[in-house]
């Protein structure tokens, strides 16, 4: 209800295992400025947002783009940990050892996901989308 509000919990604890504010907040994402060419957010429903009056779909992709990533791949759902797991090693392998854009990446772990019987269901792979721009320049 209120997309201000939303965020990402990255640690509690510092180093030492002292408690710390590890809540990077929608607000502190706009305040960022990013020269990443992709975010990857893995976790569940990081692609969703609030529609709000004037403004269209207020979220955390948007946050990101809007602190200065083209690109934000983020998921539809709640997605399986394992799944994810594994389509997350098979799409950093294609960008990083097969030096393919994040679309195509995305696209070919997609597709080996769902050659594999055990996650051959679009809930293990489809959540994951790529939003921004499609385009690669390296």
């Amino acid at each position: 209800e209120y997309p201000e509000l939303s965020g990402l919990v990255l640690s509690l604890v510092d180093e030492k295992g002292n408690p710390q504010d590890g809540f990077l907040r929608l607000r502190d994402i706009y305040n960022l400025k990013l020269s990443a060419e992709l975010v990857v957010l893995s976790a569940c429903d990081t692609a969703l947002g609030k529609d709000v009056k004037g403004e269209g779909l207020v979220g955390i992709v948007r946050g990101f783009m809007y602190a200065g990533a083209p690109r934000v791949v983020a998921s539809l759902w709640k997605v399986d940990d394992d799944a994810t797991a594994e389509l997350m090693k098979q799409f950093y392998q294609r960008i990083f050892q097969g030096g393919l854009a994040p679309a195509a990446a995305l696209r070919e772990a997609q597709i080996a996901m769902w050659q594999q019987k055990q996650w051959r269901s679009p809930y293990y792979w489809a959540a994951f989308v790529l939003q921004g721009e499609w385009k690669w320049r390296m």
